[in-house]
């Protein structure tokens, strides 16, 4: 099974698609969209174009997304929210069933504990991952929601589906 993880942001969109069997599981590909300084609609544009080509381009059997969670910041919280609008639209459209993890199910799946650290996520998305370098933080947190998925989601009682 092909998974894209996704990890939205109205100035970087990390993307990671590994490939799995529920056991074991490999790193396809994986980078960061890099938004320009112009206005919001300007920027969720663009990330739903990219992530539509993403998915053209590597045919997922699914994409995974991160649950919203509660910021500091009411206007941080909403640009957030319609970043992943944005990519979850982009999957939709393109027939990609889409699935959602809360952030602390993503490290404690991924780490061991829901409380674990960007460097944590990190380095334990490189173990899993096989790979013979640290991903780019935005680009480890796509990897580790994929990774998520990959270990809790192909069981019919893991990730809960976008309505």
């Amino acid at each position: 099974m092909r998974i894209l993880g996704v990890d939205p942001g109205s100035r970087i969109t990390g993307y990671g698609l590994i490939e799995s069997d529920g056991r074991r599981s490999r790193h396809l590909a994986s980078g960061c969209i890099r938004l320009p300084e112009t206005d919001l609609a300007e920027r969720l544009g663009r990330i739903y174009r990219e992530i539509g080509a993403i998915v053209e381009d590597h045919a997922p059997d699914v994409m995974v997304v991160e649950q919203v969670f509660v910021a500091r910041n009411p206007a941080s919280a909403l640009k957030l929210g319609q970043a992943r609008g944005a990519a979850i639209c982009a999957g939709v459209v393109a027939g990609v069933p889409v699935r959602e993890y809360a952030p602390r199910e993503v490290k404690l799946a991924v780490v061991g504990t829901g409380a674990a650290d960007k460097m944590q996520v990190q380095h334990m998305v490189r173990i899993l991952l096989g790979m013979d370098h640290k991903p780019q933080a935005d680009a480890a947190d796509a990897l580790a929601i994929a990774v998520c998925h990959a270990h809790t989601g192909l069981n019919p009682l893991g990730a809960r589906v976008v309505r």
